[in-house]
């Protein structure tokens, strides 16, 4: 069996495909750097599970943190979502055409 070793794009949607984590991010997005607790209050998570979770997206390069005192806030890391956003435009006229072959057979079904 060949030894897999993730790639950082690997790691990105690996880290995106929970639904915890991309609540974080969205947190994020609308308050940055909010404290660890701050983050784990509306999720009903405790500490332990939420810094699993922001290990996988510290891991992945979606966020850092910064301690300043007891207090350890995190902020989002947008590169790492460029770059699969890249990855994605790639691919996007694969899905593109079949969506337009739906809309026109959709369109032809319309008709009398």
């Amino acid at each position: 069996m060949a030894k897999y070793s993730p790639t950082p794009i690997d790691r990105t949607f690996s880290a995106l495909s929970d639904p915890t984590r991309r609540h974080i991010l969205l947190h994020l997005e609308a308050q940055p750097g909010l404290s660890v607790t701050e983050l784990a209050r509306p999720l009903s998570l405790k500490l332990p599970g939420l810094m699993k979770h922001l290990d996988v997206l510290a891991d992945a390069g979606l966020i850092t943190r910064t301690k300043t005192g007891r207090t350890v806030s995190v902020h989002l890391s947008v590169e790492p979502m460029r770059e699969a956003m890249e990855w994605l435009k790639r691919y996007e006229r694969l899905w593109t055409v079949s969506l337009d072959r739906l809309v026109a057979l959709a369109e032809q079904d319309d008709k009398p």
